[in-house]
């Protein structure tokens, strides 16, 4: 088999020279833009300099200060759309891709002057997901099988492809499959997506232990593990050889997450039940033993025995809108201060984040923190190479992100500088223990008004996803700083069992004064610990407010109802963008009338309207996709500001419908469930141009997109 010479036609020789210093000397090759991260999204924005600290802050520290991202070069011809990746024994890495094909790349460190090179190991697979290494054979998992691959003649690619086991396919576009994951005993974890049905508008099992978990013997012994899955891209383990899956969003899923799975485990989605009677599921459960409540998923969990709430929650639209590849850091210290932390990627979003998990009374629950963004494509698979970096391996077709990229393998390297970040979070009887990776301003972490709490959750429902519910700002009543700096105890009132905590720390500093890389980390609290609790003071009541409210007089009263009620007309103005009743106004039917649907790969169908100036509108939105979706007119050029400002709205986005408030946005609809169907009328612009209509949902608004042409 030819082996493919990375051609300069993507990476020209200046660039190829400063990025091989770079891996050397760890340096940027490129200059860039002092920005800060915002707090709620994680997305990086200019930052203004606060008075009184140090100079240092007048110029923010940035992700890419502590870990550079470098581009590996790919030969024209090979569309690399990665689905699985392994590092081998000899440092190159084997890369399947989602058209069936195995690449071997050596040289993916860029060491020296040699430049990476490609060689096919297999091809002819039917879409690829997984990859594994195990004693000399590549193990990948198909759509319908987990094969061994083996190059008996030694001459680098494979000349046997062997069946392991297989299981059924329905034909159902959606039935993705994933691993194999080794476990320590020598046998494979598999995972099988579910099919989706656009009729029911939810994740369907149509053939046996689609939504499950499998164990597979080397042999080819299949013993059912776990089900409850939707659609389990990524799962790996700690050091404890505990297993761990990630979730995305949809139906049963109110948000991405992340959740330990034992053999015999029910991780929430109905589906699989169907063949919970087969031989060997070792689950009692039916579908219809699920109740569709609403209720948090810990509430239901205390009801149905087998339910497995999940160990971190990661907040959809902030943290990430598809869940991805997961990677426990076991490099002895080579990435960071974050050993045996797992880092998580999101396909959507194009970036990663960072969990730290510790186990309470027997469950494991942890902390989620924003990490690294600006990934050329959207996140996969991610490994760690020979010298501790890790690899990412992206693809974006049909499943777009942000990184404009159709695919790409970029190498994300740490600097050997150490980030001021919040390292882990830890529960506490009485509230939280934050440690930080550099020692802080004791007298500034030690303020209670340097940090925020607030605590939510989702619905545990079969329809997709789930706005935040219940949500609660919790008070910080006294903070205790350890003598070395480094931890921080919060005393916190209004924590709940089974709520996820947003906990910001904008106001710490370290001993010099610079501020927090990220500001916010995202703890879901399963458990509280047993242990002392902090004699602190109870909590002063405003008696005088009481009493004043107590003593409210009747014209008061109506007063601060008038009051609200002035309030809430910016709020009224603000909904006349969005109607669905044709306006007593107009005496005949609309002028126009666009049926309006999506397309795979977040598009729009059609991709342009035609209308008039200053004519009447009808457009009906049908949501034919598997996710959630808006329709958003807005002004000319401003379809991604928009976007951003939809996802700024953090935890209130879904219950908002992504929709800010702004004059740049026209018209638009709520936010669509799958299959669901809504009519906005309005009357088109006045003035001629190419407005944009756009989904305004994280993540989305980059690409899905089409063109409003109002003539004359």
């Amino acid at each position: 088999m030819e082996i493919y010479i990375v051609s300069m036609t993507r990476l020209t020789k200046a660039a190829f020279v400063a990025a091989c210093l770079l891996a050397m000397v760890g340096q940027p090759a490129v200059a860039q833009k002092k920005t800060k991260v915002n707090p709620e999204t994680g997305s990086k924005q200019p930052a203004p300099a606060a008075k009184g600290l140090e100079q240092a802050e007048a110029i923010p520290e940035v992700e890419d200060d502590f870990y550079k991202l470098i581009s590996l070069p790919i030969p024209e011809g090979v569309i690399l759309e990665v689905g699985g990746m392994a590092t081998l024994p000899d440092g190159s890495i084997a890369a399947c891709t989602r058209r069936g094909e195995v690449w071997i790349i050596s040289n993916p460190n860029i060491s020296g002057n040699a430049q990476p090179t490609y060689k096919r190991f297999a091809y002819g697979l039917h879409e690829p997901l997984g990859l594994a290494y195990k004693d000399g054979d590549i193990y990948v998992t198909q759509r319908s099988e987990l094969t061994r691959l083996r190059d008996n003649d030694g001459d680098g690619e494979a000349d046997a492809y062997d069946k392991v086991y297989s299981w059924p396919l329905s034909g159902n576009y959606h039935e993705y499959s994933y691993g194999p994951l080794f476990k320590p005993n020598g046998n494979m974890l598999v995972t099988l997506n579910l099919g989706w049905s656009n009729s029911l508008g939810h994740g369907v099992s149509l053939v046996p232990w689609r939504g499950w978990m499998l164990e597979i013997t080397p042999d080819g012994q299949m013993t059912p593990y776990a089900s409850g899955l939707r659609s389990p891209s990524s799962f790996a383990m700690n050091e404890a050889g505990d297993v761990f899956y990630s979730e995305n969003q949809g139906d049963w899923v109110g948000s991405g997450r992340i959740t330990h799975l034992e053999k015999g485990d029910f991780a929430g989605n109905a589906e699989s039940l169907r063949w919970s009677d087969l031989p060997g599921a070792a689950i009692d459960l039916k579908p219809e033993d699920i109740p569709n409540t609403g209720e948090p998923l810990y509430d239901v969990a205390k009801r149905v025995d087998a339910l497995k709430p999940p160990a971190v929650w990661l907040p959809h639209g902030i943290l990430g809108i598809s869940t991805s590849g997961m990677l426990n850091d076991d490099t002895g210290g080579k990435f960071g201060p974050f050993a045996n932390q797992f880092f998580v990627g999101d396909q959507g979003q194009s970036k990663v984040m960072r969990v730290a998990l510790e186990k309470v009374k027997g469950q494991y629950q942890g902390v989620v923190f924003p990490f690294r963004e600006g990934f050329s494509s959207g996140i996969l698979r991610l490994i760690w190479g020979s010298d501790g970096s890790m690899f990412s391996g992206m693809t974006s077709r049909g499943w777009s992100s942000t990184g404009k990229e159709l695919f790409g393998l970029q190498r994300l390297v740490w600097t050997g500088k150490t980030p001021f970040e919040m390292k882990t979070v830890r529960a506490m009887s009485d509230g939280f223990e934050i440690e930080y990776t550099l020692p802080v301003d004791r007298k500034l972490a030690a303020d209670p008004s340097a940090y925020k709490v607030t605590g939510f959750n989702y619905k545990y429902q079969a329809a997709y996803g789930s706005p935040v519910i219940n949500s609660e700002k919790c008070a910080v009543r006294a903070v205790v700083v350890s003598e070395d700096g480094l931890k921080a105890r919060l005393v916190v009132d209004g924590l709940r069992e089974g709520y996820i905590h947003e906990i910001t720390a904008e106001g710490v500093r370290t001993a010099d004064g610079k501020p927090l890389l990220h500001q916010v980390g995202y703890y879901t609290l399963n458990q509280f610990p047993d242990g002392e609790k902090l004699a602190v003071a109870a909590p002063a009541h405003n008696h005088t407010a009481m009493a004043s409210a107590a003593k409210a007089t009747p014209a008061a009263t109506k007063t601060a109802t008038a009051s609200k009620a002035a309030a809430s007309k910016p709020a009224a103005a603000k909904q006349a963008k969005r109607v669905t009743e044709k306006p007593a106004s107009w005496t005949k039917e609309a002028d126009i009338t666009i049926n309006l649907g999506t397309k795979p790969g977040l598009k729009f169908d059609p991709a342009q309207i035609r209308v008039k100036a200053g004519s009447k509108v009808k457009v009906v939105f049908h949501n034919n996709d598997d996710m959630l979706h808006n329709f958003v007119i807005v002004m000319p050029g401003t379809a991604i500001e928009v976007g951003e400002m939809a996802m700024k709205l953090g935890l209130e986005g879904q219950e908002k419908n992504y929709i800010p408030q702004t004059d740049k946005l026209l018209y638009h609809t709520k936010l669509l469930q799958p299959s669901e169907t809504e009519a906005i009328y309005f009357v088109a612009p006045d003035k001629p141009g190419e407005y944009t209509y756009v989904c305004t949902v994280p993540g989305h608004f980059y690409v899905m997109q089409g063109t409003l042409k109002v003539v004359e």
